[in-house]
């Protein structure tokens, strides 16, 4: 299933998952929708990428969104951010990772001078590498 076919979710901005309040979207991913939030434990700003409502009852689908969590859970790396959880609140399936303030990468390409290009790709690369 490719992204565009992806089911897109209900906007979440101004609802609560567990005890993190979901204040803004930041974008979207090939599984599901990414959202800045406010951990009301902890007091700091995070990132929330919940799995669309229509996957919530595909094992399959969970199970590889789980795998995704632990992938990223173990790396250690500059260009990878930090997860914090992987959590299920009413049948929704969330990983709550390090918020990144910034540019997103779609933004940093369309800014960057040709020049700059092979950096980005180096980054890229890099991260890449680490998550292998």
């Amino acid at each position: 299933m490719s992204e565009s076919e992806l089911p897109r979710a209900v906007s979440m901005i101004g609802t609560r998952l567990a005890h993190y309040d979901v204040t803004s979207h930041l974008g979207s991913g090939g599984m599901g929708e990414v959202y800045q939030a406010a951990d009301t434990k902890l007091g700091r700003s995070v990132a929330i990428k919940v799995l669309p409502e229509a996957f919530s009852r595909d094992s399959e689908t969970i199970a590889r969104f789980q795998r995704e969590a632990r992938v990223l859970a173990s790396l250690n790396h500059p260009n990878v951010a930090a997860v914090y959880g992987f959590e299920e609140v009413n049948g929704r399936h969330f990983l709550v990772m390090e918020l990144v303030p910034g540019e997103t990468l779609e933004e940093r390409i369309h800014a960057v001078e040709h020049r700059l290009l092979p950096a980005v790709v180096s980054e890229l690369a890099a991260a890449r590498a680490v998550a292998r």
